[in-house]
């Protein structure tokens, strides 16, 4: 995935970008448009997974 691709801010559930959590002191956080709560590695890890799956070529 592309070095600065926000994993950590974007919800995975509803595709809302949170700024605020940007600081690597926020390991918790709630996304102000679903209400999903996040742990900040989780949730990056699986939006690394859903964009990598994009990127690369299918496999049959």
């Amino acid at each position: 995935v592309p070095r600065f691709y926000a994993s950590t801010q974007t919800c995975h559930i509803c595709g809302h970008k949170e700024p605020k959590t940007k600081a690597l002191s926020i390991r918790k956080w709630t996304c102000p448009e679903c209400k999903a709560m996040h742990d900040r590695d989780v949730n990056a890890a699986i939006n690394i997974l859903s964009k990598g799956k994009t990127l690369l070529p299918s496999v049959a």
